[in-house]
């Protein structure tokens, strides 16, 4: 198997880190999206979306979704548990996975889809609504800064799937400009410790 991948882009990253924390290697094959070779007829055969990451299995079988990899190898290397340990866990661990997605790392995302140079000619760029979702990532990080008064990771005592999420979304978000802001002493705790995990730097 191999994983097709990108070093400049948030969600190969999340693959990445959740792989480090496993202590599972497996071969990359770097993918160049500034060229475009995403776009390529070929790689559009493993993935008609044209997105990385893409797990290749040793049967052609290609998996894309950076969650959805990293589900595989949660069901093949289920220690450490990163998606919880028993039902409860698993929900409230989805829980919070799907929270940071939709309220972190996909408007911080969109905000460098529609303002950064980097996609214009390549997408139709919408800069208004790139500031909207940049409202929202602000507004996301405030609330999260909130929540993590309560606890040490985002889904409880134990570092999972959520945490990479939010540390990938919130790592990109300085491309846009987006930080966190001194007063959000407890989302700097967090991240502090997050990131200086040895997995961050995978």
């Amino acid at each position: 198997m191999k994983i097709y991948d990108s070093q400049v882009a948030p969600n190969p990253r999340r693959v990445r880190i959740f792989l480090a924390e496993k202590g599972v290697q497996v071969p990359y094959e770097q993918v160049d999206i500034v060229s475009g070779a995403n776009r390529s007829p070929e790689f559009r055969k493993k993935n008609p979306l044209a997105t990385v990451p893409v797990l290749e299995l040793d049967d052609g079988t290609c998996i894309a979704e950076s969650v959805a990899i990293c589900r595989y190898f949660e069901e093949l290397y289920p220690e450490p548990p990163l998606f919880g340990r028993n039902p409860r866990e698993r929900a409230i661990v989805e829980m919070w996975q799907r929270r940071m997605e939709f309220h972190v790392f996909l408007p911080i995302v969109m905000v460098f889809r529609n303002c950064h140079p980097f996609f214009a000619g390549r997408i139709r760029q919408v800069p208004e609504w790139g500031e909207v979702n940049r409202e929202w990532a602000m507004e996301g990080l405030s609330w999260l800064d909130r929540e993590l008064a309560e606890r040490r990771f985002i889904a409880g005592d134990s570092f999972t799937i959520a945490d990479i999420t939010a540390l990938c979304g919130i790592d990109f978000g300085r491309v846009s400009n987006i930080r966190i802001q001194p007063e959000q002493k407890n989302l700097k705790r967090w991240y502090d410790e997050v990131s200086s995990r040895p997995s961050a730097k995978a």
